[in-house]
């Protein structure tokens, strides 16, 4: 059935709308040819925004013409504050910005477990406060209209709360609910950081091109995001993507419901990459992961199929400068591919992204690694990426979910 007229009327505003988002301010003859809408409709649907306050004039066209140049129409940026946070277990990172995703402020605080669940929780509320005031977001009508929170753990899908996971600090699950308490105005909502990281990496990182791929998190804890279709999957439970408790070989044992370190977890966190690069003389003591790992990166040539990692015990003498950096990025790229293997063969995404720290850390040389080494052990077809946005890529999805509900509430087409 046709639309009714008002149902017409907001779809083409909403239809605008993403244009002014994605493209930046646009004239009016832009919107016409990019919508295929009548010169009136767009007309109309100017008028009609501008009124209700979601655009303005923002300038003029550079465009050489008789007459006077076409107004530019941008979306009203400062008619709502987001705030995205990224929570881990020893810290908080906070970022707020306007509706377009300009960020106005920003900052971070360590986070000490051991001060008890009520200090951690009073710390990250802070921050937040800080944050909110250095962007003139603290109170009146430039409040907080969205907080979207990244953190690790599961997502239960019924409630959208964070589920009382093991090894996961109390005050994670307190957190949402003092934000809450302290911005009542806000729209509070938590995601896990994993998929966080897989959405900003489709919209703004390698994975741009790409409607089905997996993301592997490779940082203190390991997990997988897994996108088919341009849909973010979160299962049953909320836990696709736990890869961490994956039973794979090279372990010491397996893995048990409430603990991961006999799994995949223990093959590829950081501490496991740490030990690793110790056993073949790489970096110094005290080195984080990813520093191990992007020194190895730097130094080391890429290898082809033909480039298996050999135990630091066997190993012929190479007395190249980087050999016992190639060694290294050989032997976590033979890890690495265990559990991604295991991905390929149930899901076959075609494209897998090592995200977190390490992966953008090993950049081309570690990717290279481990998609020669998928080719063989799997008949499907698998290209592997490093991530671009790193550890940054919590925040950013974080921000890109609070602008996007922030954006659904004030688009929507008013009641009638």
């Amino acid at each position: 059935m046709p639309a009714s007229p008002s149902t017409a009327r907001a779809i083409n505003d909403r239809l605008a709308l993403s244009l002014l988002q994605e493209q930046g301010p646009l004239t009016a003859g832009q919107l016409k040819q990019l919508t295929g809408l009548s010169r009136p409709t767009v007309a109309d649907l100017v008028e009609r925004l501008t009124a209700s306050g979601l655009i303005t004039v923002v300038g003029e066209s550079g465009e050489q013409r008789r007459g006077p140049n076409a107004r530019l129409y941008g979306i009203v940026a400062d008619q709502a504050c987001l705030a995205a946070l990224d929570v881990r277990t020893d810290s908080v990172s906070v970022l707020v910005s306007d509706l377009v995703g300009r960020v106005l402020a920003d900052g971070s605080v360590p986070v000490a477990p051991e001060a008890g669940e009520a200090a951690a929780v009073e710390r990250a509320v802070e921050l937040v406060e800080r944050a909110a005031k250095e962007a003139g977001a603290s109170g009146g009508g430039g409040q907080l209209h969205t907080v979207g929170i990244g953190a690790p753990g599961l997502i239960d899908p019924a409630t959208g709360e964070l589920r009382d996971s093991a090894g996961l600090p109390g005050w994670h699950r307190r957190l949402v609910a003092a934000l809450q308490e302290r911005f009542p105005q806000a729209r509070v909502s938590v995601e896990n950081e994993t998929n966080l990281a897989a959405l900003a990496e489709q919209r703004e990182g390698v994975a741009r091109d790409r409607d089905t791929f997996v993301l592997l998190w490779l940082g203190d804890s390991c997990g997988a995001a897994v996108v088919l279709d341009g849909s973010l999957r979160r299962g049953a439970s909320g836990g696709t993507g736990e890869i961490g408790f994956l039973p794979v070989p090279g372990t010491t044992g397996l893995p048990s419901a409430t603990d991961c370190s006999g799994g995949y977890h223990s093959l590829v966190g950081a501490a496991a990459i740490v030990e690793l690069a110790r056993e073949y003389g790489v970096g110094p003591v005290g080195s984080t992961a990813a520093s191990l790992v992007a020194d190895a990166a730097t130094d080391a040539p890429q290898r082809g199929a033909g480039n298996c990692a050999t135990s630091p015990d066997g190993a012929a003498p190479d007395h190249r400068p980087n050999a016992a950096h190639a060694r290294f990025l050989d032997a976590l790229a033979d890890r690495i591919a265990v559990g991604v293997a295991a991905v390929v063969a149930i899901l076959d995404p075609g494209c897998v992204v090592l995200g977190g720290e390490v992966g953008p850390a090993g950049g081309a040389a570690l990717a290279t690694r481990v998609e020669a080494r998928l080719r063989r052990m799997s008949p499907l077809v698998t290209e592997v990426r490093a991530g671009t946005l790193g550890g940054a890529a919590v925040l950013r999805g974080a921000l890109l979910t609070a602008r996007e509900r922030a954006q659904d509430e004030l688009f929507a087409a008013p009641a009638r």
